[in-house]
């Protein structure tokens, strides 16, 4: 037994470093099925808690274009929670366990997602620099050593970089706009800047999990070099839309090629994380109550489908003519 957990091991290692795909069905350490859970349910929990931010602006749309668009974004990030739940049930662990851990604070999301929305502009400030980072962060994981993440990544890209353009095109309708607009624009930059950079983690010197999970391919770069790839992207678009970046330190490193950028409040990072940011109790509130008000939905969906299966179960072992008469009775139900 022992040899052939050795060989199992041994071929797991030499797939990733061939960056080959690890299946559901394949091998895998304990450890690294444990850091996917994490890894993909707090991505799952961040889809799902996110809409409530924005949703918060649908009956407010300053026109129908603007309305429409919005529930569409909201609609494609419950997709992204469905794909990715979906994905980490291939790991062995149920929706139901997860959304449980999510309720009851044993699992996180994204601490980008427990700050207000104060006007309109801040929908357009979070399609730029959240779903901005967002693809910072998730393009490489397209390339994940997990085969069923790395898929359902490819399509939640293509939309979250629709989504960027969204908010992008927004600030700088915005932003060419009345001075007041303009103002709004900026004002929604300034609070949402410093929560975006720390979107990507804590240093790399203080990440319990960024060196394992590169060393197993399941990310391809630290939480510092995405933090700043994303910044040396911001900083031109900024300038494009006529928005100022709120960090006094930020400039051009020429011996760098990067930009140096000012000191991030890890404190607030820290504090927002341990549930005092300041909309923590309402986004868990508002998804428990959800949670709890669809119940019927998800029995309602339960029930059809047993039915479903016993209809086909009984189809298959009777006539024709039994099949269209339990087909009658459904109908008639």
């Amino acid at each position: 037994m022992a040899t052939a957990t050795v060989d199992h091991a041994t071929a797991f290692d030499a797939a990733v470093a061939a960056d080959e795909r690890i299946e559901p069905r394949d091998w895998m350490p304990d450890a690294y099925r444990a850091t996917l859970v994490r890894q993909i349910a707090q991505h799952a929990h961040s889809e799902i808690i996110g809409m409530q931010p924005e949703a918060n602006w649908i009956t407010r749309a300053p026109s129908l274009r603007r309305k429409a668009i919005l529930i569409a974004k909201v609609q494609d990030e419950a997709g992204h929670g469905l794909y990715l739940y979906s994905a980490a049930e291939t790991l062995g662990t149920s929706r139901d366990e997860l959304l449980d851990k999510l309720h009851t604070g044993r699992q996180k999301y994204s601490s980008i997602f427990n700050y207000p929305t104060l006007t309109w502009a801040d929908v357009g400030a979070i399609g730029w620099l959240v779903d901005g980072a967002a693809i910072t962060n998730q393009v490489p994981l397209c390339r994940c050593s997990y085969g069923p993440y790395a898929r359902a990544m490819v399509r939640i890209c293509k939309e979250e970089s629709f989504h960027q353009r969204q908010g992008y095109e927004s600030l700088l309708a915005l932003s060419r706009g009345t001075p007041a607009q303009h103002a709004m624009a900026q004002d929604a930059v300034d609070r949402w800047w410093w929560p975006s950079l720390m979107m990507f983690g804590p240093p790399d010197d203080a990440s319990a999990h960024s060196a394992q999970s590169m060393a197993w391919k399941i990310k391809r770069h630290s939480n510092d070099d995405l933090r700043q790839r994303f910044v040396d992207i911001c900083v031109p678009q900024a300038e494009s839309l006529g928005l100022t970046l709120p960090d006094p330190d930020l400039v051009w490193n020429e011996s760098r090629g990067h930009h140096d950028f000012g000191p991030i409040d890890w404190t607030e990072f820290q504090q927002v994380l341990k549930g005092n940011g300041p909309c923590n109790e309402q986004r868990i509130t508002q998804r428990r109550t959800a949670h709890d008000e669809g119940a019927w939905v998800r029995e309602a969906a339960a029930a059809h489908a047993a039915k479903h299966r016993s209809s086909t179960s009984n189809g298959s072992d009777s006539s024709g003519s039994g099949s269209g008469s339990t087909s009658q009775g459904e109908e008639s139900a």
